[in-house]
């Protein structure tokens, strides 16, 4: 039989907190680079909220939501929500191109997007988001 894992979420533990906690948890490079790119999404979008869903994604939102931050033994995986709608005149989605709606940015130890063009993906998102929910 199944348990059922509780969301710290549910219990009202604010998603920061649970994000710092993941961070920390996880110790090594990838905590680092979650750090680092989380850094970066506040930066691009000082109003961004931070959310904590499907039992243990980071998830960062603005009008909806932008973009997921999991972790995997090999991968910090960023997928951005509405990423093929988006221009990625960089070329940062590595990940998820054969999908019709998401894209991903999977970054690999001692690797990290270059930090302009993912600003500008963020924002391009975040405009996304706002004319989608003007539709």
């Amino acid at each position: 039989m199944a348990m059922h894992v509780p969301n710290p979420a549910d219990a009202g533990t604010p998603a920061a907190e649970l994000i710092d906690a993941r961070i920390a948890e996880l110790g090594d490079w990838r905590g680092e680079t979650l750090a680092r790119v989380r850094a970066l999404i506040h930066e691009a979008l000082p109003d961004v909220q931070e959310t904590w869903k499907w039992r243990g994604v980071p998830v960062w939102e603005l009008n909806g939501i932008l973009c997921t931050g999991e972790t995997y033994t090999q991968t910090v995986k960023l997928t951005f929500a509405h990423g093929a709608a988006l221009a990625d005149p960089k070329g940062l989605f590595n990940a998820s191109l054969e999908g019709t709606t998401r894209r991903a940015i999977d970054i690999h130890a001692g690797a990290m997007p270059n930090a302009a063009a993912f600003k500008a993906l963020l924002r391009e998102a975040a405009k996304y988001n706002v004319a989608k929910k003007k539709r």
